[in-house]
């Protein structure tokens, strides 16, 4: 009654129109929210409920004060107690004893169900008491909620009688007899309320004064409080009284403005701040709305013929017929029978136990539990909320589409118990047993929709309660239960009593019968098609690297199907990436190596680009997955982004295959960077020297950051950590300085740490070139598995970096982990209002954009002709810094591109992709501002609008409104072009470029056997300030390098060789870079600018052409003993090296007038037989300051007369006009 009274209480102060209630209100505030809206058919059924309400509260005052169910509620919730905790405890035995007394004994007077109360209430506070007080046990665990449950049932009830009845918590004396008529049995609130106390005696027992004159006192008291106890009861029905006219007074209201009086129905609703009914009506009897209309005729607000103006199209379900309804959906059926009585053998009657019969026979047909109607489904918003709509059964409902879902929701079947009772028990027992049993009752629905499944999956359980649907529920085991008491009270009210005839319309003998063709083969169309569409690449080699972009939306993650990537938090470069579709070995690696065989490989192909015995990158929504197998060692690479935290988190499953025990060395390798990625390419050694490392040996973990270069810069922290599940943990060692990782002159493709056995050094603090690398030892037995999460992060502080650390120890956060990203790329879909399947396709046209694609890219007759460089873009507002996607349309009949391409701009934006879209209109005048028209309408329409001619937005331009020169400069710049003259979206992204002409492979004629040679030797005394690895020539003239086989300068030695405008470096190694009057603005070639590895955009090769041998006259072979020597003088360097009986020199030296660089190799041949020779010289073209952003518009032609090729970058605003040129003499 409390309950009752403040909802009321608070009902009547909300703001309302015309009586209506509004759809929405703020529950802070209490205010309406926007739009005001007033929803007729929610109207109604508030009304209806309201009203049947109405009786219930009158009749309260007759009913007695204690139901006869009382001591089976107890039970029942004790049940459940047990199921929970098990009876052997001594309290919960106690109380049971206690329970099953109060039911063999009895509860006929009012003064027997108190001693049986205060008995129960004082067992449930000792229960209560007893797992409160258990340390182990968490408040909110079950059995804490079922015996709090039990102690308040108990604690009410007792409460409940002393407030009616005041006088039972006196104690009366044993050898007297309270004589009063009305306390013999259970009195009701009117009785209690008529008690007379004057009437109210005690026996007495002759010759006993003193005693007489105690009983009287008590008398007295007695009589006190039932005064008392009939006063509140007195209160008490006048409280219900006003109950029962609020109910009465919310319930009215003015339904005029919502009914159509030509159509003679209802409309939807009213939006109450634009003044508008909505267009559409309510005009089916098998509707909710049948519950309204009936209300509203009852009260006099709407004609009768109202109730005739519903539709009445029937259809044949299992031989009977139904009544057709809109959606198909439970709630339309069943919703009003809550409050509304049925009729046998009346048309509502039979249309209610046909349709639940065809729910019945649909669930069987789909093989799943049945129940179908309006509820929550497996997508939910932005804001992690469940998404909620109307779903039903294809042959009920005149909807169409019916059969594309299939969603069952248990409120459904617990509507059913009021038509088909057994039937809807034991599919609610089905649906318990299937997982959807929770806390607070049946979860909302399960999921059974093919297209919202995980991968893997055929069902999702909806896990959300709704309170309107447990409401549902309950009102319909109230209907089976205790009889139908709601249905009962609306029929014994007055005012519908008039109006019930209405419910018995009878089965018409003859009608027109709507033949309803069903969904059900949509639906099993779509049951059978694919999971949720995913791209498996059985190969690492594809013609560009195919992507996965992975985000959050601050932290971004890029992982190719080799294996490469990046990682960035907002932005900031996290670890190092460069573009290259050759190479393509940046990223986060992950090495296994037998520690038994020496034998090392990587989780995925790169860095070391192992060949497998199987190999698959598997790529769908928010995930990328490897899978290989080497040496009988599967592994399973799974990577995600948290949704919550700014972390990626990088799972790798070992299975040992083989039939013997396995020690394997895991090691995780990236390099930090936590600078923005432009500064870091433009000076990577000097973006080092301020990044610090810090190794946490008790949670396996390291954490980064940088030296602030003002007072005013704030630093993040980036962590990572490696953590095993699984297998026998062995030693950890940890590695944050890339030298003593990689080795000098290494690489990541074969790193010293996975040569040389052992442990990593566990270096940190101010290394010079900064790395993370964590290594685990594992013990796999034949058959065992082992798990390894490598998590990378980043905290704005070092405090926040270390709680994520501390936070990915737990196994069981970093699953969660993978649920919330499956999730999160839901909300990322729907955001979009797009499909995985178009993000599928988005991503592959963003492996374009990230690697350039000569098959998306303009013409090469198109390229030659650009003479325009990047300023030639500002005059259209395009800065032309970020990747540019051009799309050309002409005909609005393929306007649907410009969604896709819209589409796509977006999933690209959420994912950390940032490209200018460039839209050109190529319609003729006639039409080109229609199409306009419509380009425009797509972009507002979407999550765009707010970026046109915005960087890293979309820029719609009228091609005829663009020069000739600027269409090919912007057709020569763009990564990809995509046009509506080629077809589909999906059609131009599976485009292959024309067929390479390449060169065949040589087939050699000889078996290479390397030669014995003598390696030459520096004199020591024929050297000055020898370092034992090179020294000064007794002249001073040269440097001389000769280095033992393995054995490396610490760091690239070198020698500048300029003149006023032109100039190279050359290190001791033959490693070179060329440059042009600016040596960073005009490079030639690049400069790596790194001193560990030795990567070149410079080199020579030599080749036996009988044995297919090759070498470099510069550089050393991994692992090869041939001698080389360099000689370093002022102007030039030397190089020799003697390779199977050949001798070469090789002198680069750059001219004194003129921007050329020369570099002149002789060969002598002491092999002592004929030997047939090529040369060949690698130039990487940059022509710019950095290769990755040149490379792309380098232009290239070859003069064959000359045997010369020519290079030239037109994007270079300050040297678009130069040439580059490398030439080869013959030999001579």
């Amino acid at each position: 009654i409390l309950r009752t009274t403040n909802a009321l209480r608070t009902m009547e102060s909300l703001e309302r129109y015309r009586g209506h209630f509004y759809n929405w209100y703020n529950t802070q505030t209490l205010a309406p929210l926007v739009p005001a809206y007033v929803s007729t058919v929610d109207s109604g059924n508030l009304a209806a409920h309201l009203l049947t309400l109405r009786p219930g509260l009158t009749a309260l005052p007759d009913t007695p004060i204690l139901s006869r169910r009382w001591l089976k509620g107890l039970s029942d919730t004790f049940a459940l107690l047990l199921d929970t905790v098990g009876g052997d405890l001594a309290v919960v035995a106690q109380f049971e004893q206690t329970l099953t007394s109060a039911g063999v004994t009895g509860s006929a007077t009012l003064a027997a169900a108190w001693v049986h109360v205060e008995q129960l209430a004082m067992c449930a506070a000792d229960l209560a008491g007893h797992f409160a007080a258990d340390p182990a046990l968490h408040p909110e665990s079950e059995a804490s909620v079922w015996t709090q449950a039990l102690a308040r049932q108990c604690a009410e009830l007792r409460d409940e009688l002393v407030f009616l009845a005041p006088w039972l918590s006196l104690p009366l004396f044993p050898e007297t007899t309270l004589d009063f008529p009305g306390l013999t049995g259970i009195p009701t609130l009117r009785e209690i309320a008529a008690f007379d106390t004057t009437s109210l005696s005690i026996r007495e027992r002759r010759g006993d004064n003193e005693a007489t004159v105690q009983r009287q006192d008590a008398l007295a008291r007695i009589r006190e409080l039932v005064a008392q106890g009939a006063s509140r009861a007195q209160a008490r029905m006048v409280a219900l009284d006003q109950l029962a006219l609020q109910a009465s007074a919310l319930a009215t209201m003015d339904y005029d403005f919502l009914f159509d009086k030509v159509r003679r129905q209802l409309v939807i609703g009213y939006n109450v701040g634009e003044h508008r009914c909505d267009s559409s009506y309510y005009d089916l009897l098998a509707s909710e709305a049948r519950l309204c209309n009936f209300i509203a005729i009852a009260q006099g607000e709407l004609p009768q013929e109202s109730w005739f103006a519903l539709g009445r199209l029937l259809t044949i379900t299992g031989g009977e017929p139904v009544l057709l309804s809109w959606g198909g959906s439970m709630f339309e059926y069943l919703m009003p029978l809550l409050v509304m009585p049925t009729y046998e053998n009346t048309l509502l009657d039979q249309t209610c136990v046909a349709a639940v019969e065809r729910q019945i026979e649909y669930g069987r047909e789909r093989g799943v539990p049945w129940g179908i109607s309006e509820c929550g489904y497996n997508t939910v918003d932005v804001h992690l909320n469940y998404q909620y709509r109307a779903f039903g059964v294809p042959d009920l409902g005149l909807k169409r589409g019916l059969g594309e879902d299939l969603v069952v929701a248990p409120y459904a079947s617990a509507l059913a118990l009021m038509v088909t009772p057994e039937a809807a028990c034991l599919n609610l027992q089905r649906l318990a047993a299937d997982g959807l049993a929770g806390r607070l009752g049946l979860f909302e629905a399960i999921d059974y929709t093919p297209s919202r499944q995980r991968r893997g999956e055929s069902s999702a359980v909806v896990r959300s309660f709704m309170a309107h649907h447990q409401g549902m529920s309950l009102l319909a085991f109230a209907y089976l239960l205790l009889g139908r008491p709601m249905q009962k009270r609306f029929e014994s009210d007055p005012l519908f009593q008039a109006t019930l005839l209405l419910l018995q319309e009878r089965i018409p003998r003859a009608t027109a019968f709507h033949a309803n063709a069903p969904d059900l083969s949509e639906l099993r169309v779509a049951a059978s098609s694919p999971e949720m569409p995913v791209r498996v690449l059985a190969s690492p080699d594809t013609a560009i690297p195919e992507v996965q972009l992975l985000s959050n939306g601050r932290y971004h993650v890029m992982v190719t199907n080799a294996g490469g990537g990046s990682s960035r938090w907002k932005d900031l470069a996290v670890t190092r990436w460069r573009e290259d579709i050759t190479c393509d070995d940046w990223g986060t690696f992950c090495y296994l190596r037998d520690v038994a065989s020496g034998e090392f490989w990587s989780t995925a192909h790169q860095p070391t680009l192992k060949q497998t015995e199987h190999y698959e990158a598997i790529f769908s929504e928010g995930r990328a997955e490897f899978r290989r197998r080497d040496f009988d060692l599967e592994t399973h690479t799974e990577i995600v982004v948290s949704p919550e935290d700014d972390i990626e988190l990088r799972r790798v499953k070992i299975t040992n295959r083989s039939r013997t025990r396995r020690t394997i060395d895991v090691t995780s390798y990236a390099e930090v960077v936590l600078a923005p990625a432009a500064a870091d390419a433009l000076h990577p050694a000097f973006s080092n020297l301020f990044v610090q490392t810090e190794i946490i040996q008790g949670r396996q973990a390291i954490l980064c950051t940088r030296r602030p270069r003002s007072v005013n810069e704030h630093v993040p922290w980036m962590f990572h950590l490696m953590t095993v599940h699984g297998g026998g943990a062995g030693d950890v060692s940890f590695e944050t300085d890339r030298m003593r990782f990689i080795g000098r002159g290494g690489s990541v493709a074969a790193p010293a740490a996975m040569i040389d056995p052992g442990t990593l050094s566990d270096t940190e603090g101010s290394v010079l070139d900064p790395i993370v690398a964590i290594r685990h030892r594992l013990v796999l037995d034949a058959g065992a598995a082992a798990t390894i999460d490598m998590v990378s992060g980043i905290g704005d502080t070092r405090d926040a970096a270390l709680s994520l650390v501390e936070k990915y120890q737990d196994h069981r956060l970093a699953d969660r982990v993978f649920e919330l990203t499956w999730t999160h790329s839901q909300v990322v879909l729907r955001q979009l209002n797009t499909t995985e399947a178009d993000s599928q396709l988005y991503s592959r046209l963003a492996s374009s954009v990230i690697y350039a694609n000569a098959s998306l890219r303009a013409a090469a007759s198109v390229l030659v002709r650009n003479r325009r460089g990047q300023s030639g873009l500002w005059g259209y507002a395009i800065s032309g810094d970020l990747p540019i996607v051009l799309l050309q349309i002409a005909d609005i009949g393929n306007i649907d591109l410009v969604r896709q391409l819209v589409q796509a701009h977006a999933y690209w934006r959420l994912k950390g992709l940032a490209v200018d879209l460039v839209i050109w209109n190529e319609h003729h005048d006639v039409y080109r501002q229609r199409l306009q028209e419509q380009i425009m309408g797509l972009i507002a329409a979407g999550v765009e609008a707010h970026v046109v001619d915005r960087p890293g937005g979309i820029f719609v331009r009228i091609a005829e409104q663009i020069s000739f020169e600027d269409r090919i400069l912007i057709q020569s710049v763009a990564r990809a072009i995509i046009t509506d003259s080629r077809g589909t979206l999906a059609g131009q992204i599976n485009r292959r470029a024309p067929t390479e002409v390449r060169i065949p492979r040589l087939v050699p004629t000889r078996t290479h056997r390397p030669e014995a040679q003598s390696v030459a030797e520096l004199p020591h005394e024929a050297s000055i300030l020898f370092n034992g690895i090179g020294g000064f020539t007794p002249d001073g003239r040269e440097y001389v390098i000769a280095p033992a086989a393995g054995q490396a300068t610490p760091v690239p030695w070198v020698n500048v060789l300029a003149n006023p405008h032109f100039g190279t470096v050359v290190t001791e190694c033959g490693m070179a870079y060329t440059w042009s009057e600016n040596a960073h603005l005009f490079r030639l070639t690049p400069w790596h600018n790194d001193p560990v590895g030795e990567s070149s955009g410079e080199a020579l090769y030599l080749r036996d052409e009988e044995t297919g041998h090759f070498w470099s006259p510069t550089l050393p072979q991994p692992g090869g003993a041939a001698p080389y020597v360099s000689r370093h003088g002022f102007g030039y360097s030397v190089f020799e090296h003697l390779e199977d009986g050949i001798g070469s020199e090789l002198t680069v030296f750059v001219a004194l007038d003129a921007a050329v660089k020369f570099s002149s190799l002789k060969v002598r041949n002491h092999s002592g037989r004929p030997r047939r020779l090529s040369a060949t010289g690698y130039v990487e073209w940059v022509l710019g300051d950095l290769r990755a952003k040149s490379a792309m518009h380098v232009t290239t032609e070859i003069d064959s007369r000359n045997a010369a090729v020519y290079a030239r970058n037109p994007y270079n605003n300050e040297f678009a006009d130069w040439v580059g040129f490398f030439d080869v003499d013959d030999a001579t």
